[in-house]
């Protein structure tokens, strides 16, 4: 099985840290009840009322995601990332035709040419939010993680799926395989448009490319060495939450 490779201490995220980039609290109780709050409603959002969107500005163009409001310890934890300019200057250091590109290694931002990426981080990893309703179709934005048990997830390290594209018998087969259900409508993206489907139930999806698929197809395609990592340097330029503009409601009477 491949799988995206990320070393890291298995002690979780400080809850009260991610919560600040929503809630402007003063000390550190008020930070922890706030955060517990926000844990117990993250259950009844819905996954097709998006809010967040972040943009990933690289020298081949910008690429948009957005991010899923039912994996909020993921979600959150990104847009702390990027406030903090974590992801700033880092490397796409691991690409593969068909598959996917990763980035998010803090280590890369000064690496060495050859030099083997993928193992930095923080010293917290994100619990997992795996649900039968995000999976891996082709633009869907996951969390990279080591072999933890309890498949909890990199605090900078990300992927952008590219896939291909599976036939009835090729996920039939799957099926078989991993004594996972594949559900008819997943089934029918994963023959049309492409995904990475082996990955489903194993890694966190917590958004999804709607701009920019073409750039994440180009990286993708970039000479690699033995390490998948580009002959060339392609670095995030920088990752930062879009804004969007809020439209003015005039009323009438």
């Amino acid at each position: 099985m491949i799988w995206v490779p990320f070393l890291c201490p298995s002690n979780r995220v400080p809850f009260f840290k991610l919560l600040c980039l929503n809630l402007k609290c003063k000390t550190y109780r008020m930070k922890q009840i706030a955060w517990m709050l926000l844990l117990g409603l993250g259950s009844y959002q819905a996954v097709t009322a998006q809010t967040h969107k972040v943009k990933i500005e690289t020298e081949y163009g910008r690429i948009v995601v957005m991010l899923y409001d039912n994996t909020q310890l993921n979600t959150n934890n990104m847009l702390l990332q990027a406030k903090e300019h974590r992801y700033d200057s880092t490397l796409f250091h691991r690409v593969i035709k068909e598959f996917m590109i990763q980035a998010g290694d803090p280590d890369s931002k000064n690496a060495k040419a050859g030099q083997m990426l993928g193992n930095g981080g923080l010293s917290y990893t994100i619990p997992a939010e795996i649900n039968d309703t995000n999976y891996h179709k082709k633009g869907a934005l996951g969390v990279a993680r080591d072999n933890t048990p309890d498949k909890s997830g990199s605090a900078t390290q990300f992927y952008l799926v590219v896939g291909k594209v599976f036939t009835d018998k090729e996920l039939d087969v799957l099926e078989s395989r991993t004594g996972r259900k594949i559900s008819q409508a997943h089934r029918e993206v994963y023959k049309t448009i492409g995904g990475t489907p082996h990955l489903d139930g194993n890694y966190t999806v917590f958004g999804e490319v709607i701009e920019g698929q073409d750039i994440v197809d180009k990286i993708s395609l970039e000479p690699r060495d033995m390490n998948d990592r580009p002959n060339k340097d392609i670095r995030i330029k920088e990752l930062s939450e879009l804004k969007t503009k809020k439209k003015k409601k005039f009323l009438f009477f």
